[in-house]
C-alpha cells in the first residue's frame, strides 16, 4: 500500500467517509465523488472545516502546519509549495484522527 493511499484511507476513515482507492472516491451517502485532498484544496479545505482542523503557515519559515483541537499538530516543509505542504498537513492531522476511529 502506499503512503499516500494510506494517508487517503484513514483521513476518509476520520469523516465517516469509504475510500475507493482505484478510482480515488469517497463514497457520501451512497454516491460516489472523486477527493483528494492531498492535491485538491477544495477537498482539502472541506476536510479541516469537517474536522476541526486549523491549518497555518509560515512562509519566511517555509513550513506548513495543520492543529487539531485535541492538541496534536502536523508539520510539513516546503521551499516552493506551500499550497501542497498545507494540504499534506491536513491530511496527515485526519489521518492521524482517523487512526482512532472505528473502521
Amino acid at each position: 500500500m502506499s503512503a499516500d493511499r494510506e494517508l487517503l484511507e484513514l483521513a476518509a476513515r476520520a469523516t465517516g467517509y469509504k475510500y475507493k482507492p482505484a478510482n480515488e472516491c469517497i463514497v457520501i451517502d451512497g454516491i460516489p465523488g472523486r477527493w483528494n485532498p492531498l492535491t485538491d484544496d477544495g477537498d482539502a479545505l472541506r476536510l479541516a472545516v469537517k474536522l476541526g482542523i486549523e491549518p497555518s503557515w509560515h512562509v519566511t519559515l517555509g513550513y506548513a502546519v495543520a492543529l487539531y483541537k485535541s492538541g496534536f499538530y502536523r508539520i510539513e516543509e516546503y521551499s516552493t509549495d506551500g499550497l501542497s505542504a498545507t494540504r499534506r498537513a491536513i491530511v496527515r492531522a485526519a489521518a492521524e484522527i482517523g487512526m482512532g476511529s472505528p473502521s
